[in-house]
């Protein structure tokens, strides 16, 4: 690749899994900024780029039309110059159960500064460890960025779970002129406790009745007259042909702060320790009055970068996500992000974006 001026980011920093190179590629295409990747998942048993990050650099090399350079299985370092963000209809096919909600994690905050309506068709894995199940997306992702502005659709069609995956979503995405500064920094009371618990394939039923009554005890332990609406499903086969069992359970409070915490079986299905694995860490979070959990931290930050004006979020401790999403997004876009402890239990995250405009709208 000829010479150019790339923004280096050091994958290797703090998490070195595979949050800064999402972070680092999507800024790239937003800013039109090349960058060169290092130290790709050096802190992972396996480094380099795995099957869901090959097929999400590919994405967006095909939504900006982008020279690249080390997009291999295992590679450590890629470079990437990005040209224009263009809409239109993208198809994903990871392999076997990775993530499809990562990939739309990168996808996402570009396809919001295209010249138009987007659709990005992926199969993979909806409900897998070390990432969000399509569920979060939808039921605290999407609200949490209602505040900046941002709104996409997302439809499930079929669940996928590890180790095959085949697991489909299609997610509608409309561009945006321009990022709000986000404010979630008032808690209120909490107002109510929902979600859902489900299994597929031959468990049976039994499990999602594990996790929704032990999620339920936990909630009423603390708060004894709380509505806690924990649903519990046996997922058909057209919908999910192979053996999985998740649980996803959501605190909404009187202010509108929504925060969720989910668990994801894997090889032994103990329903009662899933249910009660996310629904203790919900209580943390309600009791400590956040408005942001752990999870959603991280993935606010590149719209915190962006957006037009001061944005605020109140979150416990920051994650090493969260602290390597700011390092990335500091380092290519210039912004500062203002870290404050509260107290023990609380931290107030601030950041005055770039105030990116959409110019192809």
């Amino acid at each position: 690749m000829a010479a150019t001026n790339f923004v280096e980011i050091d994958g290797s920093y703090l998490e070195g899994g595979g949050q800064a190179l999402r972070n680092a590629l999507s800024l790239s295409c937003i800013l039109g900024k090349p960058v060169r990747v290092v130290n790709i998942r050096a802190n992972r048993p396996k480094p380099g780029l795995s099957h869901q990050h090959m097929h999400g650099v590919k994405l967006l090399r095909d939504i900006t039309n982008a020279d690249v350079v080390g997009n291999t299985m295992g590679s450590t370092k890629l470079e990437f110059i990005p040209h224009t963000i263009r809409s239109g209809n993208y198809r994903v096919a990871v392999q076997t159960a990775a993530s499809i909600t990562l990939v739309y994690q990168m996808a996402l905050p570009v396809l919001l500064f295209a010249d138009g309506a987007s659709q990005v068709d992926a199969t993979g894995g909806t409900n897998v460890a070390f990432a969000p199940q399509v569920e979060y997306m939808d039921e605290v992702l999407l609200p949490n960025l209602l505040r900046f502005g941002v709104s996409f659709e997302l439809k499930l069609l079929q669940h996928g779970f590890y180790p095959r995956g085949n697991g489909r979503c299609i997610l509608d995405v409309e561009p945006v002129h321009q990022v709000k500064a986000g404010q979630l920094v008032k808690f209120g009371q909490l107002d109510k406790v929902g979600g859902v618990a489900f299994c597929a394939g031959r468990l049976p039923m039994s499990i999602a009745l594990d996790m929704q009554q032990t999620a339920r005890r936990e909630i009423h332990r603390l708060w004894p007259n709380q509505e806690c609406n924990i649903k519990p499903k046996k997922l058909t086969f057209d919908v999910a042909s192979d053996n999985g069992a998740a649980i996803l359970v959501t605190a909404h409070t009187t202010t509108g702060c929504i925060l969720g915490s989910g668990a994801v079986g894997e090889r032994k299905m103990h329903g009662h320790l899933l249910g009660s694995n996310a629904a203790c860490k919900l209580t943390e979070y309600v009791r400590k009055e956040i408005c942001v959990d752990a999870h959603m931290q991280d993935q606010l930050i590149i719209y915190m970068a962006l957006a037009e004006g001061c944005s605020r979020m109140l979150t416990g401790q920051l994650t090493k996500h969260t602290r390597t999403a700011i390092h990335v997004a500091e380092q290519i876009t210039g912004v500062k992000f203002e870290v404050t402890m509260e107290n023990f239990d609380k931290t107030l995250v601030t950041c005055v974006g770039l105030g990116q405009l959409n110019g192809l709208l």
